[in-house]
């Protein structure tokens, strides 16, 4: 535990160095990086034992430490609430130590307050140790790690974006009154440039109409991309370099192959705001921590995802671009390394692969449906699979265990199979829907195995069994486990469902009675003392 508050100390720590030497407010020459970040370290890890005010006689390397936190507000419980009143504007950030995601964003964050400092900006900086001082988190509204939040005039206002120091800048400077960067020259438009960073650009002859005031609400109510002005021509031109004759313009400029999107709706902010998020995402999306959120909330409700390490991914790279170019702003393309098993292997236990070679998916979030390409990875093959997707015309893919090759006393059904050995059959058929990890399955199903038994005599009534954590089917919704249905020969759209609360000796009366078996007895066999019941982990309420 103290080597991973340690290490996230450092990652902050080091950040915190950063804000400071590129803002230039103080002189730090006097002693060595090295020496500064262990006394930033060694401050950090006795700040809990040391009194109040210990230390402070301390020599040169002491007093560059406290000048160098001094760029940023170190808060606990005593001064959170006060650091928030007494500060316009201010933002912070809540972490934890043993947090991975905030040893990742506290490198960007430092970097997005150093060029917040070097553009002139107001903005206070401030990092809150939520774990230490939980009652300061709670005060300031910290409630997960990372949490940046930013404090205008008191009001909050949580972050939701990227954790890239370009997105937070855009973000601090819209939300602190600069929605829109005004270029006038050649030379500031080439230096804005040099960023590689995605932007909207606006051309209006002399900032004025209703055209300019609706860029200026889309820019004020879009937290992520940069909006940037200009009303002359040739200024435009070096950003945008088709503009023709337009005497008013918008396009989006991206730093990948597909560089340029013109605008070609209505000058209205809802317009715009739709244009900017459905164009902003390059052609392909590569699949992070940081993005993630974003892919999952984008308005592009269609995604393709291409599953492979980066070696076999650069040999499939130009064959996704080229169709993804075909369907832009329809359906999103993502790539995903499945070196990043934590990253990959939740999508791809969706579908109960191993990816161990290079795999294409898709989903439609508007549905909850996953697709699989099952056919070899090219272009013609991708398209026709986008474009099936896009009609409507694409079957889901759902999860199957291999079809078996034997039928037992009680029949394994699998994804595959539960058309026909369930909904097509002509028989009655008692499933039960199990998973290997289910605590009460194993009663259940000795149950099911004496009751396949005592009714084998029947032609009309099989038993099966399927196991639903690794079989899926549109027409078998099972919530908990074990579940026991009962599929009426005469009516398989309306499964009957039994109570776990049964004995085997009321399942089998409850069998006698739905499917009116005259001539079965209950055998005496069935009334022993060594009868199972199992108890409904669920509270399924006792149907009978």
């Amino acid at each position: 535990m103290r080597a991973t508050r340690l290490l996230a100390a450092a990652a902050l720590l080091a950040a915190l160095l950063a804000v400071s030497a590129a803002a230039a407010k103080l002189d730090l020459d006097e002693v060595d990086d090295s020496e500064v970040l262990e006394a930033l370290l060694a401050v950090d890890d006795e700040e809990e034992a040391a009194p109040p005010g210990a230390g402070a006689g301390g020599g040169g390397g002491a007093e560059a430490v406290r000048r160098t936190q001094s760029m940023v507000l170190v808060l606990d419980n005593d001064n959170a609430a006060r650091a928030v009143r007494d500060h316009p504007e201010l933002l912070l950030l809540g972490y934890a130590p043993w947090c991975e995601r905030s040893a990742k964003l506290m490198p960007r964050f430092a970097e997005a307050a150093a060029a917040l400092r070097a553009m002139g900006s107001a903005v206070a900086f401030a990092k809150l140790d939520g774990e230490r001082f939980p009652k300061a988190a709670s005060a300031v509204g910290v409630n997960g790690f990372p949490s940046v939040l930013l404090f205008v005039n008191g009001t909050e206002h949580a972050y939701t974006g990227l954790h890239t120091k370009d997105a937070i800048v855009t973000w601090v400077r819209k939300k602190t009154g600069t929605p829109v960067i005004r270029l006038e020259s050649k030379d500031s438009a080439e230096e804005f440039l040099k960023k590689g960073q995605t932007f909207a650009l606006g051309l209006f002859k002399n900032y004025e109409g209703a055209g300019h005031e609706e860029f200026v609400k889309a820019a004020t109510a879009e937290n992520e991309v940069q909006f940037v002005e200009t009303n002359d021509r040739n200024v435009a031109k070096i950003l945008f370099p088709g503009i023709a004759s337009e005497e008013q313009f918008l396009g989006l400029v991206k730093s990948e192959p597909e560089k340029f999107e013109k605008f070609d709706g209505a000058f209205e902010e809802k317009e715009i705001l739709q244009f900017v998020e459905l164009n902003k995402f390059p052609l392909i999306t590569a699949f992070t921590d940081l993005n993630s959120a974003k892919v999952y909330s984008s308005p592009i409700k269609l995604q393709v995802f291409t599953f492979a390490e980066a070696y076999d991914f650069e040999d499939l790279e130009s064959i996704v671009q080229e169709v993804a170019r075909g369907f832009k702003t329809k359906i999103m393309f993502i790539y995903v390394d499945t070196a990043e098993e934590n990253l990959a292997k939740p999508f791809l236990t969706l579908y109960g692969l191993e990816g161990d070679k290079p795999t294409v998916t898709a989903f439609d979030t508007s549905k909850g449906t996953k697709y699989l390409l099952e056919a070899d990875i090219n272009e013609k093959n991708l398209k026709e699979f986008s474009l099936s997707l896009l009609d409507g015309t694409l079957p889901p893919y759902f999860r199957s265990e291999p079809v078996p090759q034997e039928k037992g006393l009680v029949e394994k059904v699998v994804g595959r199979t539960f058309d026909s050995s369930v909904l097509q059959s002509p028989h009655n058929v008692l499933l039960e829907a199990h998973a290997p990890w289910c605590v009460d399955c194993e009663a259940i199903s000795k149950n099911i195995e004496k009751l396949a038994k005592h009714f084998s005599g029947l032609d009309n009534l099989k038993f099966a069994r399927i196991d639903a954590s690794v079989n899926e089917h549109p027409k078998l919704q099972v919530n908990n486990y074990p579940t026991l249905l009962l599929y009426p020969a005469e009516d398989k759209t309306n499964p009957i469902k039994l109570s776990k609360k049964l004995s085997l000796k009321d399942m089998a009366r409850f069998i006698k009675e739905k499917l009116q078996i005259s001539d079965v007895e209950i055998k005496e066999k069935l009334q022993t003392p060594e009868i199972e019941t199992v108890a409904a982990a669920d509270n399924v309420k006792d149907e009978l």
